[in-house]
Formats: C-alpha cells, structure tokens, sequence
C-alpha cells in the first residue's frame, strides 16, 4: 500500500515539473497588468464620450476607443514578449515562443476579422461577446503554457462571450461591461504570473 501511495506521489511530482516545465516565461505580470489598466481607462474613457451608444456616430465612437485599447494591449504585451525573446530565452524558450503564438494566433485573427465584419454590417452589438469569447478560446489554447490559475478566468471569458451574444445592445455596449470584464481579468492574470514567479525565485 506504501509503495502505491509513494509511485502515485512520484507521478504527482514528475506531473507537477513537466507543467512547470512547460510554462511560457515570455507572458509579463506586469504587461497584464497594463492591459487590465488600460481596459479601465478605456471604459472610463468611453462613460464620458459615450457611455450608452445608440446611434451610428456613438458606435463609430465605441468602436475606435476598444479598437484603440486593444492595439495598445497587443503593443505592450507582444512587445515584452519580443524582449524576453531577444534577450533572455534559450533554446527551447524560443520554440515555446513559437508554439505560443500559434496557440493565440487563429483566435486572435478571427476576433479582428469578426469585428470589422460586425462593425461593417452594423451589428456591433455583438463586438463585446466576440472579444470575450475570442480571447477566452485562445486562452484555453494555451494553457498548457500560463499559469495552472488562468484557466478558470479563461472559461469565464468564454462563458460571459457566449452569454453576452444574446444580451440587448444597452447591457452589452454599456461603458462598464468591457471595461470591467477585460481589467479585472487582465489584472488577475498579471497577478498569477507574478505569484508564480516569486514562489520559483
């Protein structure tokens, strides 16, 4: 019985290190973090310019400050990638570098193309579920490689992105939805890869 209990033991450990092992060190706590900020100042940005869109312009407004937001996001957060990449990563970092974008990279393109279809053909009340439910299927592509934690965000991403396709427009494009959603979740996310770090260091 000892022995059976030290074997599952052992295959918990060596379990535990490859997952380790196969954490991506390029993600940045404090990239996250940024991004969550910005997701803040964006809905803050928008509850004053144009806290419930209802006509052409208003949405023309709300989609340029999201539109914003996310370039800002993917600068600062594929940006630290890239210097992690160039400065830091070894050998096999590097094909987990590659490996990562893969994983992010089908959602990614779809979630711009399904935007500018969206905003194209006036339904931009579904832009919110969209970006939910894109980045929670891209999250959930690369889990293996961010911290064990994120998954249940990244199905709550996924969860509210369906639910939020059949929402009215004046719950979904409310100044606080993808504002509050993006930066609470990018926030805990960038406290996750932090936690992470300091119990290795």
């Amino acid at each position: 019985m000892r022995d059976l209990e030290r074997a599952l033991l052992d295959i918990a450990e060596v379990r535990d290190r490859l997952g380790e092992s196969q954490r991506f060190k390029g993600y940045s706590a404090i990239a996250s973090a940024a991004s969550g900020c910005f997701a803040l100042a964006a809905g803050a940005v928008q509850a004053v310019v144009v806290a419930n869109p209802t006509s052409a312009n208003d949405m023309r407004l709300y989609f340029a400050i999201w539109l914003t937001c996310c370039a800002a996001s993917l600068i600062v957060n594929y940006g630290a990638i890239a210097h992690w990449f160039a400065s830091d990563a070894s050998a096999r970092e590097r094909w987990q570098t590659r490996t990562v974008g893969l994983a992010l990279l089908p959602a990614l393109v779809l979630g711009a193309v399904l935007s500018f279809a969206l905003f194209e053909a006036n339904v931009v009340r579904l832009l919110p579920g969209v970006w939910f439910g894109c980045y929670g299927v891209g999250l959930i592509a690369s889990r293996a490689m961010i911290p064990r934690g994120a998954l249940p965000i990244a199905a709550a991403f996924l969860l509210v992105g369906g639910a939020l396709l059949f929402v009215p427009a004046p719950i979904a494009l409310t100044w606080w939805m993808v504002s509050i959603g993006f930066g609470a979740g990018q926030l805990g996310i960038g406290y996750l890869i932090y936690a992470e770090r300091e119990k290795k260091a």
